[in-house]
């Protein structure tokens, strides 16, 4: 009981002395306030601040939203990474989405703090919020109607031991910059621009077309995939070697073998835009010229059935055109060919060029040289490989008893991906489906060895006949052929009969 005692009479002066220091510190405070200058103790701080980070180990970098007017790229890219690496357990989190399209983004909430390593040394971050006031300046940031405003002014607090200050800030940084940038290019909604006189106008791009659902074979597939890798990676040697930092691609095939759709994995691979050129509404070399300048970086150019898009005028030839009418005159293979591989080439980097035609053989050998179609890629009838990806896209199966036999049949058949694809999308039930499928490409060999050209609809509306046609010539099963025949003599007979007994005379 007596320790009991001593106990709470110790404790009793603790409290004591705290609140008599806290009391004295608080009129020292006032005292100070009132007697000594605001300059002299600003001086006072700044030096109690200057010695204490002398001798703290620790070292801290701001970075504030923004600078000045604009907006600070660090600080956008810190809370990006930032996102990535949050752990979710941490009591406060701000989540938020910005389009349905998007995944949830995590962020952290003022005053939490979190821990990153980086090449084995940690840094810590913090989110620090303040609010300023001040009269009203008109630069658009006021929150109040009463002359005044108050601006939120968020920044991240970096802190790391001062031995990793350089790497701090030659290695960390720039990670966070470019990993932002990555996440960014992932992340962001692309683009599909179409000309309309000397401008271009966008819509969102949502084609769901890649690589890995794309009805293509797989060796040519992957040459596509590693070329465009090796593409965006060689920005220095294209540099060095004097050249434009542009690919261009020259896809050909019948109609219905996947080449918009070969244009739209690659724009998903890459998250590259695209640039959808219709010729026809280009008049003018230098319409043409200005459409192209206003192109960005990492950006796809298409200009789809450059055979039948417009008659270009031959380079060498150097006539006049034939058109009475000088306004009717469109745009010459001179002027496409000077952004191709010419000086208007260097317009931008970082560029894909498509061309895409049913008959590469109408081309001008000039649009088919080395440097301005660097890679030819023939998109051909369905193979066995580009069928069961097919089989997989639409009915999401590996193997089928079906297989073998469909296979043969499109090794004999010269049938297109969108061919295939449409008779797969016809049933629900894939044995329904796939038998469709077989009969489908039967009939499609039959009328191939009689010579005539029939599309999807016509086999099928053929195939449905024949079906029509067999159910109503069906016997069934229990009754023999040639008991129909013999019913129909004992009818006869007895009609035969019947008529006879009438005409007897008493």
């Amino acid at each position: 009981m007596a320790s009991y005692d001593k106990a709470i009479e110790s404790y009793k002066r603790a409290v004591t002395t705290a609140a008599s220091l806290a009391a004295s510190a608080m009129l020292v405070r006032g005292v100070v306030n009132e007697l000594v200058p605001y300059e002299v103790r600003d001086l006072l701080f700044s030096g109690v601040g200057y010695l204490r980070s002398r001798m703290s180990s620790q070292h801290t970098v701001i970075i504030e939203e923004t600078e000045g007017w604009t907006n600070n790229q660090l600080y956008d890219a810190v809370r990006t990474y930032l996102a990535t690496r949050i752990n979710t357990d941490m009591q406060r989190l701000r989540v938020s989405r910005v389009d349905e399209t998007k995944s949830m983004m995590f962020s952290m909430e003022e005053g939490e703090e979190m821990a990153d390593v980086h090449e084995g040394s940690e840094f810590r971050w913090r989110l620090v919020c303040r609010d300023n006031s001040s009269s009203s300046n008109g630069n658009g940031n006021g929150r109040g109607g009463n002359g005044n405003y108050r601006l939120e002014v968020r920044s991240f607090e970096m802190s790391f031991h001062k031995k990793h200050k350089d790497k701090a800030l030659n290695s960390y940084l720039p990670h966070i910059l470019a990993t932002a940038k990555k996440i960014k290019d992932q992340d962001r909604t692309l683009k599909i621009y179409m000309n309309e006189g000397e401008s271009w106008f966008a819509i969102d791009l949502h084609h769901p077309s890649t690589f890995t659902t794309l009805a293509m074979d797989h060796k040519q597939k992957q040459s596509v995939m590693d070329d465009l890798e090796r593409f965006i990676k060689r920005k220095e040697y294209y540099k060095k070697i004097g050249k434009a930092w542009k690919r261009g691609y020259l896809l050909y095939g019948p109609p219905g073998t996947g080449k918009s759709s070969l244009i739209a994995a690659m724009a998903n691979y890459l998250k590259f835009d695209v640039y959808d050129l219709e010729l026809t509404e280009v008049n003018w070399n230098s319409t043409l010229r200005r459409l192209l300048i206003g192109m960005t970086n990492r950006s796809i150019l298409v200009i789809e059935d450059i055979d039948c898009t417009l008659e270009l005028q031959q380079r060498e030839e150097g006539q006049e055109s034939s058109k009475s009418n000088p306004s009717e005159d469109k745009v010459t293979l001179s002027g496409l060919l000077n952004f191709v591989d010419g000086l208007w080439s260097t317009s931008g980097e970082e560029r894909i060029i498509v061309f895409t035609t049913n008959y590469k053989e109408r081309l001008d050998p000039a649009l088919l040289r080395p440097g301005r179609m660097d890679m030819h890629v023939h998109m051909g009838y369905c193979c066995p490989e580009s069928f069961r990806i097919l089989a997989s896209n639409y009915h999401s199966i590996d193997n089928h008893a079906t297989y073998p036999e469909i296979e043969e049949l499109i090794k004999e058949v010269m049938v297109t991906p969108a061919e295939v694809a449409e008779v797969l999308m016809r049933n629900d039930d894939t044995d329904v489906a796939l038998e469709g499928l077989i009969l489908f490409l039967k009939r499609k060999k039959d009328v191939g060895k009689e010579g005539k050209a029939e599309n999807v609809e016509q086999v099928v509306k053929a195939e449905e006949t024949e079906k029509e046609t067999m159910k109503k010539n069906d016997v069934p099963e229990n009754q023999d052929p040639q008991d129909e025949n013999v019913e129909q003599v004992v009818k006869a007979e007895e009609t035969e009969k019947g008529t006879m007994k009438k005409n007897d005379v008493p």
